[in-house]
Parts: structure tokens; sequence; C-alpha cells
């Protein structure tokens, strides 16, 4: 039960797209991550991808719209809809979805999750 210190998670990693959970809360994973230039085109069927950027800005491209999110805000895509996270510049984001949640939509191509 220690308090957790994001600038402190942020710094032990430097791979782009690859969500480190760093707590749990009921079956949820909290999560932090770097991301830089585009992500691939992906869906959640069985859940929303909550998106909070805590450093940077990113878009998040939506099949008729685009939501550029600055440090501070935060985005919730709804279960089902088709989505690409961009980021110009290094970005750096909290991520809570339920435990094992692959971060592509499919199993098969999610990167590993990682508890650090």
């Amino acid at each position: 039960m220690d308090k957790i210190n994001l600038n402190e998670k942020f710094s032990q990693f430097s791979e782009y797209w690859s969500p480190k959970t760093i707590a749990q809360l009921n079956q949820y994973d909290i999560m932090v991550v770097k991301v830089k230039d585009e992500f691939v085109w992906h869906k959640h069927d069985d859940t929303d991808d909550f998106f909070l950027v805590l450093k940077g800005r990113l878009t998040i491209q939506l099949r008729d719209q685009d939501i550029h999110l600055e440090a501070g805000e935060l985005f919730v895509v709804p279960r089902g809809v088709e989505h690409r996270p961009v980021a110009e510049e290094e970005v750096h984001l909290l991520l809570i979805e339920p435990t094992g949640t692959p971060n592509t939509g499919d199993k098969s191509t999610a990167a590993p999750r990682q508890t650090i």
C-alpha cells in the first residue's frame, strides 16, 4: 500500500505503445504509456477506451472526426468505435481498462502486459 509517483513510473521505460500496469482497481488496470507517431486503427468490442493526457498533445482519430487532447484533458472512446491515437511528439498517457484488455483490440497483435 504505497503511493505511486507517476513521474518515477514514466522514467522506468522508453518504448512506445506498450502500456505498463501501475495499479489495479477492482478488475481494472491503471496503466501508463508513452506514445509517439500513429497507432493502428482498432476498436474494443467489449469496453470503452479511456485516455487521460498527462504530458503532450494527442489526437484521437475517429472515422468521422478528430479529437485533440492537451495535458489535463481526457476522452472516452465508446465501445465498438474504431479509432487511432496519433502523437506528433512523445505523449504520456494514463489509461484505465478492464484487466486483460488487449491494446489493439486483438489479443494476437496486442503488446504484452507488464507491471512496473
